[in-house]
């Protein structure tokens, strides 16, 4: 079937190859050992860090909208960070196609590069609200990079974001939270914990801050997924080696399991 109206002469515009950048993306996946398995290996992480960077977009915007309490434009962006967190979990079983045998013949290739490394998942954490000091060193090689992340570092999270609207909503917050230190992961506090249990008792008067609530639970599952497969992942390639990067491989990836970002949207299903 001809399609008489598809245009074919671009001299004087632009093409779909060069709107996507597609020279620079698909000249980027430079095998430094020429093995065969080197490409999956870097084509996954290139995949994952886009897909990272989309999350960020959206995290970062949902943070604005909820500080002016524009919490149905929220909804959406947050909404689209789980759907894209279902793509970077999956990531994971195409990586695990890769046999030790196989990574054994390029790993030596990555120096010390590692995942570990990786600044958007660092900043995806940070947004999340988890924030481990230590972490910034890594990025000093890269001034700019590094003020970037120090500024979301001390930045607050999407949490701190959503306690705030508690407290403008009427719920009687503890007022040192509102202005807290957000460089210091937090950890919990009672009166947040009345909060959401209100919230949850009564789902008609709150829908709003119920709804965020929930979207917020379905974003740290599918991190926490995310993390799971990830350590398994790994704990399937390599065991209990050290990774490229120094840390300590698998046992890093399982102790940060059991971290909660939101504790109290947790803790009161078992309240309820």
């Amino acid at each position: 079937m001809s399609e008489k109206g598809i245009h074919t002469d671009f001299k004087d515009n632009m093409t779909y190859g060069e709107y996507l950048h597609l020279d620079k993306v698909l000249s980027s996946q430079e095998r430094l050992s020429g093995h065969h398995d080197e490409m999956l290996f870097i084509v996954i992480h290139q995949v994952s860090e886009l897909w990272m960077k989309l999350i960020l977009h959206e995290l970062n915007t949902a943070i604005e909208s909820i500080e002016k309490d524009e919490l149905p434009e929220a909804f959406k962006m947050l909404a689209r960070v789980s759907r894209v967190q279902t793509q970077i979990i999956q990531a994971w079983d195409v990586l695990a196609t890769l046999t030790p045998a196989e990574y054994m013949e390029f790993r030596d290739s990555l120096g010390r590069a590692s995942g570990f490394q990786s600044y958007q998942n660092r900043l995806i954490e940070f947004a999340l609200g988890y924030k481990q000091p230590h972490i910034l060193k890594i990025y000093e090689k890269d001034p700019e990079l590094a003020s970037s992340l120090t500024a979301a570092f001390q930045a607050p999270g999407i949490y701190d974001v959503a306690i705030r609207a508690l407290s403008r909503a009427g719920f009687a917050i503890n007022p040192a939270l509102l202005t807290r230190d957000f460089s210091v992961t937090y950890e919990g506090d009672p009166t947040v914990a009345a909060a959401w249990l209100e919230v949850y008792r009564d789902v008609d008067t709150y829908w709003d801050l119920y709804q965020l609530a929930e979207k917020l639970v379905d974003i740290e599952d599918s991190h926490q997924q995310w993390r799971f497969r990830h350590m398994k992942t790994v704990e399937r390639i390599i065991g209990f080696k050290t990774g490229t990067g120094g840390s300590s491989g698998v046992n890093y990836l399982k102790s940060v399991l059991d971290h909660q970002f939101f504790p109290e949207l947790w803790d009161v299903r078992t309240k309820l």
